[in-house]
């Protein structure tokens, strides 16, 4: 009987197991399929666009362009950097506009752990995250390259030419892109640390002083090293994160009116 009994347990175990692997092996092969799609998405937009990867690049370096030397045009210091840098930057201006369709399959992926109230929040702020991704790709391209590339070329020495390489410029641009599309989404970052309970809007405010520091210090890490840029974004991080202590607010007033109306019943 107890070696029955001890087979009957075993068994059991080993049913409960595979019970719990069949779950994780539904995760493992559902996360596959959503970057598949994720990545199948990006090369298809590339597809579409790479054709117009010369075209998309002269629009690009439009901003240092108009404020190059008369005369002055860029170079290409390596053989393959004509073919290279146009490629490079389709490649990734693919992920950034497929980028909607990779939240959604994220969002699909993760949704299904998520209670209600939850799905409500999450939904805004993926939409926003998204596009104040972009709006800080947009200010970065019509704002700050015209001051920075006007700084830089009528900063240059007597008797030398402004000529910059294809290559270095792409480096340069695509730091900038990433860095103000990073700063932009500050607001988002502020209101879930304060929604999620890990500080409150009343400690930040107290600290708005180390937080005007440290963007500054952000904005030397993820910015060339010159001060315009440095400022350029530094100064509207800051802004942002005042954003997010604002919405912030909204919501806790928005909350303390639902609690009232409940006590009043």
């Amino acid at each position: 009987m107890s070696e029955q009994s001890s087979q009957q347990q075993s068994a059991s175990a080993d049913a409960t197991s595979a019970d719990n692997e069949q779950p994780l092996v539904a995760h493992l092969l559902e996360l596959r399929t959503r970057l598949l799609r994720s990545i199948g998405a990006t090369l298809l937009v590339f597809l579409s666009l790479v054709y117009f990867s010369n075209d998309i690049y002269s629009f690009v370096a439009l901003p240092i362009q108009n404020l190059l030397p008369e005369g002055s045009t860029m170079i290409a210091t390596d053989v393959a950097s004509p073919f290279f840098a146009p490629f490079k930057l389709t490649l990734i201006l693919s992920f950034f506009i497929a980028v909607p369709y990779v939240l959604f399959q994220l969002w699909s992926f993760i949704a299904p752990g998520l209670y209600s109230n939850e799905k409500k929040l999450a939904i805004p702020l993926f939409v926003s995250s998204v596009l104040l991704f972009y709006l800080g790709i947009a200010f970065s391209y019509y704002v700050v390259f015209p001051i920075v590339f006007g700084f830089f070329t009528s900063i240059a020495p007597t008797g030398i030419a402004v000529t910059p390489d294809i290559s270095s410029y792409l480096s340069f641009i695509l730091k900038l892109f990433f860095a103000f599309g990073l700063a932009f989404e500050i607001p988002i970052a502020t209101f879930i640390l304060i929604r999620a309970g890990v500080t409150t809007r009343q400690t930040l405010a107290e600290k708005r002083p180390y937080i005007v520091v440290m963007c500054f210090v952000f904005g030397m890490l993820l910015t060339p090293p010159d001060i315009v840029s440095q400022s350029l974004l530094a100064i509207p991080a800051w802004l942002l994160f005042e954003v997010g202590l604002l919405m912030s607010r909204l919501v806790e007033n928005k909350a303390e009116d639902k609690s009232e109306q409940a006590q009043e019943r």
